[in-house]
């Protein structure tokens, strides 16, 4: 039984327009504690991810991805010409994890956080719980399946 997560990104950095072009694509530069334990203890290949955009004029979900190589050291935090270096981690240590996911669908229609807000399926959504700005955050299956719905009739 596959996961189901939701990954945040500001289509400025990385779009889901930029991973259907790179069909596939490393998720670096996570730098939460929490994020990070999901994305190293949790998140398997074959799990299903919902592609958000923040920070743009619609924020919500524009797509679908899935995990296709499971945690494993986030390189960019050894590099110190990356903007997520951490002199704290240390390859034989590491602090941040990425995995690897590739495109599965980019929506006609983006569902919006506000619609997913008033769908009242949704209300007990990590995303929609206050205070909570995860970058990376599991959803039910329940909630992965509404959004795919959403998808179809916006």
């Amino acid at each position: 039984m596959p996961n189901y997560w939701l990954v945040k990104s500001e289509p400025d950095v990385y779009s889901i327009d930029n991973l259907k072009k790179d069909k596939k694509t490393y998720w670096d530069g996570v730098r939460n504690y929490q994020a990070r334990n999901y994305m190293r203890d949790e998140m398997k290949k074959g799990d299903q991810v919902l592609f958000y955009h923040s920070n743009t004029d619609i924020v919500g979900v524009y797509g679908v991805c899935e995990v296709v190589k499971e945690g494993y050291p986030d390189f960019t935090a050894f590099d110190p010409e990356d903007k997520h270096y951490d002199p704290k981690s240390k390859k034989d240590n590491p602090t941040w994890i990425m995995v690897d996911v590739k495109f599965v669908e980019k929506f006609k229609n983006p569902v919006s956080l506000d619609s997913i807000k008033e769908n009242k399926k949704l209300q007990n959504m990590k995303l929609v719980q206050r205070g909570n700005r995860l970058s990376v955050m599991p959803v039910t299956k329940a909630e992965f399946d509404e959004i795919i719905k959403m998808s179809s009739t916006v």
